[in-house]
């Protein structure tokens, strides 16, 4: 997943890759040679494989399989040396996790969100406070996120009750004038901290709140630090997600011409340097093998915290400094939440000249060119139900990061809801039914109606849609619709009623210049169209468009 980051100080991706040379002849006849596996043991290959397959000059330049294992322990991520099995004291309820960008928080009604499968609303008390309860009413179970804010109490909309401060109930309608609310009314409350700009839950209903463990980025405290933020609802685990966010190799691929950016021809070999490993995550350099030192550094914090960093020094000595941030919130069995923050101490002329609704559209591009990929393998993982070691084929230039992530779930997955680890793996109790992201000519007709969410349904949610994954969560772009389509409309009023003028008047000059003015109101709303389509209408590879 690649993001245009409108802070670096140039127009193309902070991650540029190129291609690696083929190490065969241009002259070579390619082949490759399928057979059985033999019986000695590769521990490379997945133990569900069924064959073995060898790219060869020709049939002379065949390797034996010995020596084709030797070349695959060469490239491959293979097994570290046996050691005791390490498991880490781990509770995901005692977490932080991201639940909203600060500024993106309704003023006027409340939020329903997710941790896992906990239900949550989040809302502004009548003091501008953030509250955070269950989003449960204690009387019939109704969602209090489908009620609404009545002097900055919220009220479940089912039979009125009401609720204010650290989720005490203080309105009962049913109850007789004399009657006392009784105690049990009230509604659990979650702990919420707003930190740099986002709105963080601690999720255990046993231990306090440890501030040490709130999340703190050392770059957005610098001074001339600005940042774009945006907002995502997508439709695959978080595991999945954070896999994807670590994996810079398939940028030029994936994101081939994303607005000037990646280029598939710029795929090559990446080096990587683990310098840390704790209970709490790993971190390290990485870069391009060409380049030598690896220059970006990436840390993963537990449980959903994913940065990368990267430090510049120009000809005079001064730094600036990068970083890009993505905050991972598990909302549901093949479902999740991402809060994106680019953001540096130097602004690029990019940030200037394009308003933040285009980088917005354009991050939302970028996942869903993902998106398809990402819902299949949350699917395969489900249906499978082993380790990402008997399924994952990783290579040492590639996919070093992933290959941590998964060994530290082995580690803390004990502790979570389900997990996949390298090694290990825990299932949900009750699996959920993963939906693929669509493609082609559903995608297009699914994206084509982003007020209705789709086809087959009436305003109501749908993950594959860009509106409901993106739009409805930022303020900023639903304003930005709004405005467009106020102003598509009122152009498109003047310009019919300057061709009716045109036809009623007489004079050629007077029908010239009507007619040049209602063609100039067209083009506005046409203008204005297309500026819709971008922030609402999902991106379609152009061989799916059928």
């Amino acid at each position: 997943m690649a993001l245009v980051n409108p802070f670096l100080p140039h127009t193309r991706t902070s991650l540029p890759l190129r291609h690696s040379l083929s190490p065969f002849k241009q002259n070579s006849s390619l082949l490759v040679l399928c057979s059985l596996p033999s019986q000695s043991f590769n521990p490379f290959l997945s133990r569900r494989s069924q064959a073995r397959c060898a790219a060869v000059a020709d049939f002379e330049a065949t390797p034996s399989l010995d020596h084709q294992d030797k070349q695959d322990r060469e490239v491959l991520l293979g097994e570290e040396p046996r050691v005791e099995r390490i498991k880490a004291d781990y509770d995901w309820t005692e977490e932080w996790y991201p639940l909203y960008l600060t500024q993106s928080v309704p003023d006027d009604a409340p939020l329903g969100l997710k941790v896992f499968d906990k239900q949550l609303v989040l809302f502004k008390d009548g003091n501008g406070q953030l509250r955070c309860y269950e989003d449960r009413c204690p009387h019939r179970l109704a969602k209090l996120s489908e009620g609404q804010l009545i002097d900055g109490r919220l009220e479940c909309l089912y039979h009125g009750w009401q609720f204010e401060g650290e989720g005490k109930c203080v309105k009962i309608p049913q109850l007789p004038a004399d009657a006392k609310i009784p105690r049990s009314a009230c509604v659990r409350t979650y702990e919420v901290r707003d930190s740099q700009g986002v709105v963080w839950v601690w999720m255990s209903p046993k231990t306090s709140p440890n501030v040490n463990k709130l999340p703190w980025f050392e770059n957005f405290a610098r001074p001339g630090f600005q940042d774009v933020s945006t907002t995502h609802e997508l439709p695959y685990d978080h595991s999945i997600l954070l896999e994807n966010l670590m994996d810079p190799a398939h940028i030029p691929i994936s994101h081939d011409r994303t607005d000037w950016t990646a280029k598939r021809e710029d795929a090559q070999p990446l080096r990587f340097q683990v310098t840390e490993r704790s209970d709490r995550g790993f971190a390290g350099w990485w870069g391009k093998e060409k380049d030598g030192p690896p220059a970006n550094f990436l840390r993963f914090e537990a449980p959903c915290v994913l940065q990368n960093n990267r430090e510049l020094t120009d000809k005079n000595g001064e730094k600036s400094y990068f970083t890009g941030l993505f905050l991972c919130r598990p909302t549901g069995q093949g479902k999740s939440m991402l809060i994106v923050r680019f953001g540096g101490t130097k602004r690029s002329p990019l940030a200037k000249i394009f308003p933040k609704w285009y980088f917005h559209q354009n991050a939302s591009k970028v996942f869903e060119q993902d998106m398809g990929f990402l819902s299949s393998q949350n699917e395969i993982l489900l249906k499978e139900k082993v380790p990402t070691k008997e399924l994952y084929l990783s290579l040492k230039s590639s996919d070093t990061w992933v290959a941590e992530y998964r060994k530290w779930m082995d580690k803390v997955g004990h502790g979570m809801p389900y997990h996949f680890g390298h090694r290990t793996i825990s299932l949900p109790k009750e699996l959920a039914v993963v939906e693929h992201a669509p493609a082609g000519l559903v995608a297009g007709m699914s994206a084509s109606s982003p007020a209705k969410g789709g086809i087959g349904t009436m305003h109501a949610p749908n993950l594959a849609n860009r509106y409901f994954r993106h739009v409805i969560h930022c303020k900023g772009c639903r304003s930005t619709v709004k405005a467009f389509q106020a102003w598509k409309s009122a152009l498109s009023a003047v310009a019919i009623a300057l061709v009716a003028l045109a036809i009623l008047v007489s004079g050629r000059q007077w029908k010239a210049l009507l007619l040049l003015s209602a063609s100039a109101c067209s083009l506005g709303a046409y203008g204005c169209s297309k500026a819709i389509s971008m922030n609402t209408t999902n991106f379609i590879r152009t061989h799916r468009r059928l």
